[in-house]
């Protein structure tokens, strides 16, 4: 199979349930709306919605070897995502996590680390995992074997092979600078939180942040500001921030990884920059109307009416 984009790193099963007021005392019972179990993570959430929106995908990354690993590689094949580069891993639990969704909102976790920790990339296999003309990695932070030295060589092989880089993390922390420094000058499409970009970078505003990148390397800096839309600087450091759409918010579970889903999606279909920001906004927006991290995207003429259709937030 030819694939459209390679997508390496976290995968997750999420477990999720809604509207969750609180936890019962004791052997009690709370009766709630809705219960799913979802493919999850900063790989997994984008690679479902990637499928959804049409392209042809490759899956990289590890499950364990338990029900939780049938459930998210049979999920992935139900998608038409291409699994021959997952791996399963003995003695190691799926990593997954159990998502409270509240009415207002917030989602506290809890997370089993799991199988994704321990994920690495035989060199044999480099070629094939970045024979893509895109390459997404998401989830560094969280991927204690591939972090470092393993996540550069990889990156560093695919834009020697003239790919385009896309990159996501998570689970910022002091040390997080230092993790991802060396990986700046193999990454095309740099796209973490505003919150995020804010932490690692020690800057106060969206700007600044970019400005910080761009100095180590990164070509274009795109930070998803939640509600208040999407920030974007490119090479040549012209920016542009674009509000969001006006929509009912059922969960925010995903909507980074949909946006990124949306954004390579745009890249693939050659959009222009202002469009292709528009589009991942739209993949995030519809995800936010249901649970879990790929509710509301059913295909890619879909998502493209309702970025055409939906309202823009006043600035």
């Amino acid at each position: 199979m030819t694939h459209d984009v390679s997508v390496i790193g976290l995968y997750i099963l999420d477990i999720l349930g809604r509207p969750v007021d609180r936890i019962p005392e004791g052997g009690n019972v709370e009766f709630i709306d809705e219960i799913r179990l979802t493919v999850a993570g900063t790989a997994g959430g984008t690679v479902v919605d990637l499928a959804k929106l049409g392209l042809n995908c490759l899956a990289v990354g590890a499950v364990g070897e338990d029900e939780k690993a049938d459930f998210v590689i049979s999920t992935l094949q139900r998608f038409g995502v291409d699994t021959a580069e997952m791996q399963r891993i003995r003695g190691v639990p799926t990593s997954a996590t159990i998502l409270n969704i509240r009415r207002n909102g917030e989602r506290p976790a809890l997370h089993v680390r799991g199988a994704s920790g321990r994920f690495e990339i035989p060199a044999d296999a480099l070629d094939r995992v970045t024979e893509a003309p895109i390459v997404h990695l998401g989830g560094t932070g969280l991927l204690d074997s591939l972090d470092g030295e393993p996540s550069r060589v990889l990156l560093e092989t695919a834009k020697r092979k003239g790919k385009t880089v896309t990159f996501d993390l998570l689970g910022v922390s002091d040390k997080t600078l230092s993790l991802i420094r060396p990986l700046f000058p193999y990454i095309d499409y740099f796209m973490p939180s505003v919150e995020e970009a804010l932490l690692i970078s020690g800057r106060r505003s969206a700007e600044d942040a970019a400005l910080f990148f761009s100095d180590l390397g990164v070509k274009h800096c795109l930070f998803t500001l939640g509600g208040e839309g999407v920030y974007f600087m490119d090479p040549d450091r012209n920016s542009l921030k674009l509000p969001a759409f006006e929509i009912d918010v059922v969960d925010t579970t995903g909507c980074g990884d949909a946006f990124n889903a949306g954004f390579i999606a745009g890249l693939h279909h050659r959009m222009d920059t202002e469009t292709g920001l528009r589009f991942a906004q739209a993949s995030a927006a519809l995800v936010a109307t249901g649970l879990g991290s790929d509710a509301g995207i059913t295909s890619f003429e879909a998502t493209l009416d309702f970025m055409k259709t939906a309202r823009i937030k006043a600035n």
